[in-house]
């Protein structure tokens, strides 16, 4: 799958339904008929919406692991608390459970993000308060990327 593309502020209706960007969807597109996995963020209050191919992806690295060890186990479990699998109806919408909902803090006004190979799905509030949040982003990329000499 090619990297996504895009930042769009969307609205979620009150039964949580949320209608992808058309741009999105296109992008998408190849993906739509295998499904998606939406889970809550490790280090930010969003969800992540995995298409099933990153999604089994990340699995197999996370079979690798040794559950006998607790610090392993303990990671699975609170990685995958409230993992559902979801799927795009015709109309391209999805619906998104109300647990991952409350854990966002997901309302009305949302932003979806393309974050290389899965999305991000903010409050926008929050969102906006992430991304306006630039001091220290110059040192985070060059600490990120700046020694990257060998490849």
């Amino acid at each position: 799958m090619n990297s996504l593309i895009g930042t769009y502020e969307c609205k979620v209706d009150t039964k949580g339904r949320l209608m992808l960007p058309s741009s999105l969807k296109k992008q998408m597109l190849p993906t739509l008929e295998e499904g998606f996995v939406l889970k809550r963020s490790v280090f930010q209050p969003c969800l992540e919406l995995y298409p099933m191919s990153q999604w089994n992806l990340l699995m197999d690295k996370m079979n690798g692991l040794n559950r006998f060890i607790k610090k392993n186990n303990d990671f699975i479990r609170k990685f995958s608390a409230g993992v559902r699998v979801i799927e795009v109806d015709t109309n391209g919408r999805l619906l998104i459970p109300k647990d991952l909902i409350g854990f966002a803090g997901i309302e009305k006004e949302i932003v979806v993000s393309s974050a290389i190979n899965i999305v991000e799905i903010w409050n926008k509030d929050k969102y906006e308060s992430v991304i306006s949040d630039s001091e220290g982003f110059s040192e985070l990329a060059e600490d990120v990327m700046g020694n990257d000499n060998d490849q």
